[in-house]
């Protein structure tokens, strides 16, 4: 089991807007992420710990302006938490074993996908082209990845 985890090294190696993000819980302008229009087939990583999070095959076009996914990867690597901040009542998304802040989810996603629309800050995400997933130690993840 790889040794996903939140070190000062990783954290050293974030710009200011991944920092933000991730460990003050920001939120990068809509239209503005890095993956927000990414089509290449794989997966991605928290930015910090590394562990896997969401898979292109899971990402769809929403129109909120961030990356959306309709699933975690693995349920286990994202805690989803009440958010009471800003006036509303939301579903703060952080990875589990990094304690980055991811996101939110919302339960306006595609019907036929499950319901769920995961909103994600490309901050807060490493994208894995399907190609190099095997030597970066995501392989047992590839049949999650889909053929483009």
């Amino acid at each position: 089991m790889p040794n996903y985890s939140k070190s000062e090294d990783a954290l050293s190696k974030l710009d200011k807007t991944q920092y933000w993000v991730t460990q003050e819980s920001g939120t990068e302008p809509p239209g503005t992420g890095e993956y927000l229009n990414n089509k290449e087939a794989g997966i991605y990583v928290d930015i910090v710990s590394g562990e896997p999070l969401f898979a292109s095959s899971d990402k769809y076009e929403s129109g909120c302006g961030w990356p959306s996914f309709t699933k975690p990867i693995q349920p286990a690597y994202v805690n989803e938490l009440q958010d009471n901040s800003h006036g509303m009542t939301r579903t703060e998304v952080r990875s589990t074993h990094g304690d980055s802040h991811l996101g939110h989810v919302f339960p306006d996603g595609p019907r036929d996908r499950g319901g769920l629309r995961y909103c994600i800050n490309s901050a807060s995400l490493r994208f894995i082209p399907k190609d190099e997933m095997e030597a970066q130690g995501y392989g047992e993840f590839i049949d999650q990845v889909e053929d483009i």
